[in-house]
């Protein structure tokens, strides 16, 4: 059974300005651009009954589209950083979607996720870095900006066991801003069968 995550997809502009940003860090394992992505609410391996029940209940979900843009850097695990990420703009509308996935899991009996959401775009992971590199690397990319982009849809992804991120396939979409079925790339089995 694949690890389950919602998430929102970057599309090709946004992804190509966070492709020039990699390189120049030693010690640093650049995610593959096809990867990125902004995690809404971690899922983990479930079972498939419980992943159609959740599959249901997004379904239902309606909220409109909204926009959205990446802006700022920084680095997780502050005196031992272990990766680098982009940052995502306030929106209301991101936070108010997010919430809402997380209380449809928490209905259908998954544990409340442990950590605050900070949505972000993780870039690189990092080993034996040295603080001092990273420091450097971030100050020189801290006024890191996207032009706003149009979020329509949001989607539920599945990972393999694998070293660093990815590769992520796309299970289910969901569209914002109208009603309608979920985009099923792959609905009954849960067994990715092709890379999106």
């Amino acid at each position: 059974m694949p690890r389950l995550f919602t998430a929102l997809e970057i599309p090709r502009e946004a992804a190509l300005s966070l492709s020039l940003l990699r390189g120049g860090l030693p010690g640093a394992r650049w995610i593959d651009v096809e990867n990125y992505h902004i995690t809404l609410r971690f899922i983990g391996d479930i079972d498939a009954p419980t992943a159609d029940e959740l599959v249901n209940a997004f379904d239902r979900i309606d909220r409109p589209s909204f926009s959205l843009s990446l802006s700022g850097m920084g680095s997780f695990g502050s005196k031992k950083p272990h990766s680098i990420w982009a940052g995502v703009s306030p929106s209301a509308e991101l936070k108010a979607l997010q919430a809402e996935i997380e209380r449809i899991c928490q209905r259908l009996g998954l544990d409340p996720d442990p950590r605050r959401f900070s949505p972000h775009v993780t870039l690189a992971r990092l080993r034996n870095a040295r603080l001092g590199d990273v420091v450097d690397y971030l100050g020189g990319r801290g006024n890191f900006r996207t032009e706003p982009f149009e979020v329509g849809r949001f989607v539920v992804m599945s990972s393999r066991d694998s070293v660093g991120g990815g590769p992520y396939l796309v299970e289910e979409a969901y569209p914002l801003g109208w009603r309608n079925s979920p985009q099923s790339l792959d609905a009954s089995a849960w067994q990715p069968s092709r890379s999106n």
